[in-house]
């Protein structure tokens, strides 16, 4: 308690709050790639699409044998249409927040030297 509101100030506004937007950074971009579950749409690229798929049978009838095949073959080619869809916008989301983040964080650690000039350039216009 031994310090200067001065340095109680440059620390508060560079350091402590500096910190704070970096973790709220971080846990929207995690929250994002868990929201649009980009990690589980890459293991699960080539799945059946919602779980449709059939089975083959035990006995063998060409017929069906072609049927299932060509059923199973249409919905992982579905799946994969639709997750990579899916891991696009979330990506695409993701770059935004970057983007975001990155802007501003940067106005936060340049808003007091924007304020000063501004106050100046103030006086500059008035007098």
């Amino acid at each position: 308690m031994g310090q200067n509101i001065f340095f109680q100030y440059i620390e508060w506004q560079f350091v402590d709050s500096a910190k704070g937007i970096l973790k709220a950074w971080k846990n929207c971009l995690s929250f994002n790639l868990n929201y649009w579950s980009v990690v589980l749409l890459l293991k699960t690229f080539f799945s059946h699409w919602r779980r449709y798929g059939y089975s083959y049978g035990k006995d063998f009838d060409f017929k069906r044998y072609f049927e299932v095949f060509t059923f199973n073959i249409i919905s992982r080619v579905i799946g994969a249409i639709l997750r990579s869809f899916l891991i696009v916008f979330g990506l695409l989301t993701e770059i935004f927040i970057i983007i975001a983040g990155l802007s501003i964080f940067l106005f936060w650690i340049f808003l007091p030297f924007l304020i000063i000039f501004g106050i100046f350039y103030g006086f500059k216009l008035s007098f």
